[in-house]
């Protein structure tokens, strides 16, 4: 039986911490010949379990890409993926859909949520599907950290945006996984509801021991983060530990030569 693997603790007591998911030398191209796009090239990373995670990049950086590997959402061209110990890469589509529904969750731009059932059994709705029955002292907690305690009953009509988007979390976080991927969760959202969501998904890393990993184009969304890491032309070429949305700012502007990118940035290098 393999090692666990482990990889320094950037800040804190400088311990040593697990690793939730890694990638190894992974190209993820699409045509062939002249029409050949390569979106990932090569790409090492390991992504820290119990640590908020957020990749940055330009438009067509390989960043969604990057995501949908890690989670198994998307095949490599070559490489590999991992899953704690678990490779993913090769897995057949029944196994790798088991997988997803055990040990990954999953918050879109989108809720995704079913307008005929109210919150709750929204949140519940993938446990029910797998036949598994929630662990009631945890989903009590998860209410609690996203604050959804009074909103139960409520269907997603009769909840805000940014209310919908907390039980989309919450579900996430219902099943209990080891790592969750969040491909612009706060994209439909005001500031307000936006803050309030990225301020539950701290809380669910510091409070709950959750692992995320965000895409984002957004860099006060990113300060929420451990770690930012930061894709062009398919590659990580930095990173940034303890983030602040200045910092973060600044960083994408050199990589954009000074200029932020439409649509990525307005010119208070917020979303657009």
């Amino acid at each position: 039986m393999t090692s666990a693997v482990t990889i320094p603790r950037h800040g804190g007591t400088g311990g040593r911490t697990a690793v939730a998911a890694r990638a190894r030398q992974v190209v993820k191209a699409y045509g062939v010949g002249e029409t050949r796009v390569v979106a990932l090239d090569h790409v090492d990373v390991d992504i820290a379990r119990g640590q908020f995670t957020a990749i940055m990049g330009p438009s067509g950086s390989g960043k969604s890409t990057l995501m949908h590997c890690l989670a198994g959402l998307d095949s490599v061209t070559s490489g590999q993926i991992f899953l704690g110990e678990t490779e993913i890469t090769g897995l057949k589509d029944k196994k790798l859909t088991q997988l997803r529904r055990d040990r990954i969750g999953f918050i879109f731009q989108a809720f995704n949520l079913l307008a005929t059932l109210n919150a709750i059994e929204n949140i519940t709705l993938p446990m029910d599907i797998a036949g598994r029955k929630p662990d009631r002292a945890w989903l009590d907690r998860v209410v609690e950290t996203v604050g959804l305690a009074g909103r139960l009953k409520h269907r997603p009509g009769q909840l805000s945006g940014g209310q919908q988007q907390r039980v989309a979390v919450a579900r996430a976080l219902a099943a209990r996984p080891e790592i969750i991927f969040g491909d612009e969760p706060t994209g439909n959202l005001d500031s307000r509801a936006g803050s309030e969501v990225l301020g539950f998904l701290r809380r669910s890393v510091d409070e709950l021991g959750q692992t995320i990993v965000m895409v984002t184009h957004d860099p006060v969304a990113a300060s929420y983060a451990d770690r930012v890491l930061y894709l062009a032309d398919g590659r990580i070429v930095d990173e940034m530990h303890r983030p602040t949305a200045d910092a973060v700012l600044d960083r994408m502007l050199r990589f954009s030569g000074g200029h932020p990118q439409t649509p990525d940035f307005d010119s208070r290098g917020r979303t657009s």
